[in-house]
């Protein structure tokens, strides 16, 4: 029977969390061997106690984690992919607007041999805020990830064992899956789904967090910050280049007036201090996320974990995503 692992990140989740877990199991446990992995991502609810209920409720299906503090969706993810036993796992979110109907369509598509599913949705549920941060980053994606143009990088996917080990070797204390994944595979696939209300709460995604996404895709996971900074040099070199020869002409030409000092200075200072200004604060960004990673900051840190298997720790053992 072919093994299925399902990775739910949870964040204040205890209105929905129990209905969505028992759905799953009523719907895929006869066809998959299942495992759900549940990764608590520092709620401020009850969630805790709803996820340590089921887990004993349900040993050998339910594997529970919970983190020391709020890491953010794509670190708790990844924490959960590095605790995953199945031959396909399924990524979604804990507030039922990824219908637990619709994972069977995506584990039907994997099997076709995919790497990725990702899933499209007709028509989206979500505040207009939230699909402007989507579109806003996914067009971001086009450009720094070269992301196809007609791929829309849903949080509700499936992958395959083979894409779960190439993952989870990322130790970037600040993980983007999506850019992760296009930067390993091509080989995606895509299914059709619903996309419902949220039966209970309000998106975690702030204003703030999406920022900090489009921050991490941009300066994590791609050069061309750099390669603008190296364009605009260029392009300043030459204005410089430019006007030394337009304050070598006038004072060469005897029908020009001389231009004054400050003239001379004016021109040539505005573009370069600037430029030297955001050059700094782009090369600082890297050097900070270079000095975050030999710093040895963990992409999560489990504080406390409940399974049936043995060789998983549990029982309060810290164990970080790090090296």
């Amino acid at each position: 029977m072919t093994s299925v692992s399902i990775v739910i990140p949870v964040y204040n989740a205890e209105k929905t969390i129990a209905d969505l877990c028992r759905t799953l199991m009523d719907l895929l446990a006869a066809d998959y061997q299942l495992e759900i992995v549940l990764i608590n991502d520092s709620s401020n609810d009850g969630s805790d106690a709803v996820c340590k209920f089921l887990q004993s409720e349900y040993p050998q299906t339910i594997v529970y984690a919970r983190l020391s503090r709020n890491f953010s969706e794509h670190n708790a993810v990844m924490a959960g992919l590095n605790q995953v036993r199945g031959d396909y796992v399924v990524i979604m979110d804990d507030d039922f607007q990824n219908p637990p109907e619709e994972v069977s369509r995506l584990l039907t598509e994997i099997q076709k041999g995919f790497d990725v599913v990702y899933c499209q949705y007709p028509v989206k549920n979500d505040s207009f805020f939230r699909n402007l941060g989507s579109y806003l980053n996914g067009s971001m994606a086009r450009v720094v990830l070269n992301k196809p143009a007609n791929l829309y990088l849903s949080s509700f996917k499936a992958i395959n064992r083979f894409l779960v080990n190439e993952i989870i070797t990322d130790k970037n204390p600040r993980p983007y899956i999506d850019a992760i994944i296009l930067r390993i595979t091509r080989s995606i696939g895509t299914v059709e789904v619903r996309h419902d209300q949220r039966r209970a709460g309000r998106s975690g995604y702030t204003f703030k967090k999406l920022t900090a996404l489009w921050g991490d895709t941009i300066v994590s996971y791609s050069l061309i910050p750099l390669r603008i900074v190296a364009l605009l040099g260029l392009i300043l070199t030459l204005i410089g280049l430019y006007s030394v020869s337009i304050v070598i002409f006038q004072n060469l030409h005897p029908y020009f007036n001389d231009p004054s000092e400050l003239e001379e200075l004016t021109s040539v200072t505005i573009f370069f201090r600037g430029f030297q200004l955001f050059a700094t604060g782009i090369v600082g960004e890297y050097v900070g996320r270079i000095y975050l990673k030999l710093n040895q900051e963990p992409q999560y840190i489990i504080r406390e974990m409940q399974s049936a298997l043995p060789n998983r720790r549990s029982g309060g053992g810290d164990r970080r995503g790090t090296k």
